[in-house]
Parts: structure tokens; C-alpha cells; sequence
């Protein structure tokens, strides 16, 4: 292992200037440290910020919730409040881990991990995510798990997270802070970034910028769910999932909140998808429609071809179920 400098943040402003001096933030570590050992991040330092008191889940004064970067997915998931009233979260961070891990992987972690690319992992292979203009092999070799929606010519990579995606349905809000104080607030689409030719810039974040907290607004009427598909049912990142929250109303879709994971280098929504929902009664022929919308742009290279019939299915079954009780 390379020598690296710990050092522990005493406040928040004092890890916003470590990290923009150069130092990464650490936090749970289950993925961090996994790419330290395989040297595809080598920090000179890390800057340890459990310590600031950055774990509370408290009631926004409108009805939603604010979340503490380092609330541990565990905790998140098992909070009375998300299980009741936002369980698209709940379930999608139960499906997103082992337990083990889930006790340790926090809320600012969870949205900043990386990819699972196998050759973002092999430092023997060409990867511009990890070293910029170097190539992308995946392209061209086993690419079963990456992506088929907003890639580009350097980048085919998926974002792993399933928290994300359920808080990009739910239409949550991160915020941050500064290196000198200033704070921000971003939308999930504003956070992420596509990879167009630069796939090493995965967020907006800039240097030293912090994730202090998570915003859920008010819950909204209607069922929710979350269905993932993996190749293994105790632990394994998503091949496609979709979270899903619709309302009906006399027998129409009066709301219809959707986003994709396995599919994207980011959680994927498409407003156009839930544009042909709403306003119509469901049926299996709508339901294809919108999964036609979903997929009008995707492409496979190959090995990741079968995710399109399998996000169809995934997306007309969740649809499905989400509408049950209206069409018996």
C-alpha cells in the first residue's frame, strides 16, 4: 500500500479546506478503500469526517425529510419515517447491499461511489475514467453490466448506486458546502454529470466541496416500489432497476414518478416517459409506450445487448404491479 496522510476533520469548513488541498473525504470507506488496495486511487491524504455531526435525520419544516451525509444506509432504511412514508427508499437501500456493509456505507457515500466497470478496476486495461484520453476497452470487450443510455465514445460505465435512484424518483435534493462557507443546493440531474469526453468528471462538484445533507420533500399520494434485477438475489449491483411511484385517480394516471438504474453512467429519469402515463388509464399497450420512449435511444455493444428486452420487461411488470388494483 502507498503511504498516505489521515487526518480528522474537527469541523466541516476544516475538511472542505483539506479536501481542497488535495486530500479525499472518508467517510464509511466501502468503496474508497477498495480502490485504494487495487491502486486505482492513490491519495496522498484522506480526511476522516465522521467525526462532524453530520448524521441526524430530522423533519423539514414543509413535511420532508433532511438527511445527514453520514447516515449509514442502515439506518436510513430502518427510520420509521422512510419506511412509512417514502419506501421506494427504504426498499431500494435494502436491496442495495449486505447487511455489513449497509451498516457502515453512508447517505454522501452512497451518491459519490463508483463504478463497477471491470476495467475501471484493472489498471492493466484502458479506462479515461480513471486515466484521461487512455481509451475505453470496455467498448470492445466484456461489457455485460455496463450501459446503454447516455454513454459516449469514452464511456460506457454505469453508476451503481440504488439509493440514487430511488432519491432521483423521489426528487431529492443534495446539499453542500465550500471551501469559505458557501453552501449550495442541487437537484440529482444537476449533481451528475454524463461522460461526453470528459468521463473522469463524474459530479459538479469542485474541489473541496462537501455533501452535508440529502433532501427529501413531502411525500406524495399514490404506491410506491422498487424492483431491482441482479444476477444474484443477496448481493449484487443492479443489471436493471427502476423505482416507481404512480397515483391514480377515476381510473387514470394522474402522477407517475419513474427512474432507472443499471442502464445509465448516472440514475436515469426521463420526463417524457411519465409525459405518456399521465392522463390515461393504464393498459399494457401504454405501458409499452412508455417503454418504447425509454429505450428510443439505447444502444448495447454486445455482451450488454439483453438489457434492452430486460429494462422492457422490468419497466412494464413494475408498471404493472404499480397499477394493479385500478385495472382489476
Amino acid at each position: 500500500m502507498r503511504p498516505f496522510e489521515y487526518i480528522r476533520a474537527q469541523n466541516p469548513n476544516d475538511a472542505t479546506q483539506s479536501a481542497a488541498d488535495g486530500a479525499i473525504i472518508i467517510a464509511g470507506g466501502t468503496n474508497l478503500l477498495d480502490l485504494m488496495k487495487l491502486e486505482v486511487m492513490a491519495p496522498d491524504a484522506l480526511i476522516d469526517i465522521n467525526h462532524l455531526e453530520l448524521n441526524q435525520i430530522e423533519e423539514t419544516e414543509n413535511g420532508g425529510l433532511r438527511i445527514g451525509a453520514l447516515v449509514t444506509n442502515s439506518e436510513l432504511a430502518n427510520d420509521i419515517r422512510v419506511r412509512r412514508n417514502w419506501p421506494v427508499l427504504s426498499r431500494a437501500l435494502l436491496a442495495g447491499a449486505s447487511g455489513q456493509l449497509r451498516n457502515k456505507a453512508t447517505t454522501g457515500g452512497n451518491l459519490l461511489q463508483r463504478t463497477r466497470c471491470l476495467y475501471f478496476y484493472d489498471r492493466a486495461m484502458a479506462c479515461n475514467k480513471r486515466e484521461p484520453g487512455s481509451g475505453c476497452a470496455a467498448r470492445e470487450g466484456f461489457n455485460r453490466i455496463l450501459a446503454v443510455l447516455g454513454t459516449s465514445e469514452h464511456c460506457i460505465a454505469t453508476h451503481p448506486s440504488d439509493m440514487a435512484v430511488a432519491m432521483r424518483a423521489l426528487g431529492a435534493e443534495v446539499e453542500t458546502l465550500k471551501e469559505g462557507g458557501t453552501t449550495r443546493r442541487l437537484d440529482l440531474d444537476e449533481l451528475y454529470l454524463l461522460p461526453g469526453d470528459r468521463p473522469d468528471r463524474e459530479t459538479v462538484l469542485e474541489p473541496g466541496e462537501l455533501i452535508t445533507a440529502v433532501v427529501l420533500p413531502a411525500p406524495v399520494e399514490g404506491r410506491q416500489t422498487y424492483r431491482k434485477v441482479r444476477d444474484r438475489a443477496s448481493y449484487a449491483f443492479a443489471l436493471v432497476s427502476v423505482a416507481g411511484i404512480l397515483k391514480i385517480e377515476d381510473g387514470r394516471i394522474t402522477r407517475a414518478d419513474l427512474a432507472f438504474g443499471g442502464l445509465a453512467p448516472k440514475p436515469w429519469r426521463d420526463t417524457q416517459v411519465e409525459a405518456i402515463l399521465v392522463g390515461n388509464r393504464p393498459t399494457e399497450e401504454l405501458f409499452e409506450q412508455a417503454a418504447d420512449q425509454l429505450l428510443a435511444e439505447a444502444q448495447g455493444l454486445g455482451d450488454n445487448d439483453f438489457k434492452l428486452p430486460l429494462a422492457r420487461r422490468t419497466l412494464v411488470s413494475v408498471l404493472t404491479e404499480l397499477t394493479q388494483e385500478a385495472r382489476i
